[in-house]
């Protein structure tokens, strides 16, 4: 028997990874112009994106994510910073949703 089921845990929280997600039907149609500039445009550009992943696969994994408005709302801020006043690096989707900027290390507490 496993031990997290002895000691009484529900068996959905035996696995920690989560489902993949599926956009909403809004977030799906968002989703079309991304995916084609991925797949018709991108290829034939030099690599220029100051953070890791991609605007593209950024504002692709928000949408699907967070739905048609957040992940918007997440894609549109992640453009805005996207300029020589900030520093280049790993900036993923965060885990939950929040109007203020975590920064990768941010502590949410204050």
């Amino acid at each position: 028997m496993n031990k997290d089921r002895a000691a009484g845990a529900h068996p959905a929280e035996e696995h920690n990874t989560a489902a993949p997600t599926r956009p909403t039907p809004v977030a799906w149609v968002l989703l079309l112009p991304i995916r084609f500039y991925r797949k018709a445009i991108s290829p034939y550009l030099p690599p220029m994106c100051r953070f890791y992943p991609s605007c593209s696969a950024y504002a692709a994994e928000a949408l699907t994510r967070f739905g048609a408005a957040r992940g918007t709302y997440l894609a549109v801020r992640r453009l805005l910073r996207c300029g020589p006043w900030t520093p280049p690096g790993r900036d993923p989707v965060p885990e939950k949703f929040s109007f203020r900027y975590q920064g990768p290390g941010m502590s949410t507490e204050e």
